[in-house]
């Protein structure tokens, strides 16, 4: 017998699987961006570890970057509600430098 559990979420999340990057308190991990919802992300790391926050996600392909908060952890996983999203291509506030920065390397254009 299987219970499946209640998915508590008020909005729809759309699958994505795109590569990203994280950003927080000076270091950068590569990650998967599982699915994401008007107001958040999954995020699957490359490591498992817990991170700060708040964090910066960059979206390579999207070449956007979202400021958010962790909301929950678990193993290499972990739930992220955004506070705001901006695009990298052009002119990025001064907050963002370093999301874009990381986005070129990785391959944005």
């Amino acid at each position: 017998m299987t219970i499946q559990q209640e998915d508590r979420r008020l909005e729809a999340r759309r699958p994505s699987h795109a590569r990203g990057i994280v950003l927080a308190g000076g270091f950068e991990l590569g990650c998967v961006i599982v699915d994401l919802s008007h107001s958040g992300m999954k995020l699957r790391l490359d490591r498992q570890m817990a991170l700060p926050s708040p964090v910066v996600v960059v979206d390579i392909a999207a070449g956007t970057a979202c400021e958010a908060d962790t909301a929950w952890t678990k193993g290499a996983e972990t739930g992220l509600k955004c506070r705001t999203q901006a695009s990298l291509r052009g002119l990025v506030p001064a907050r963002l430098a370093a999301a874009r920065d990381a986005w070129r390397r990785a391959g944005g254009r």
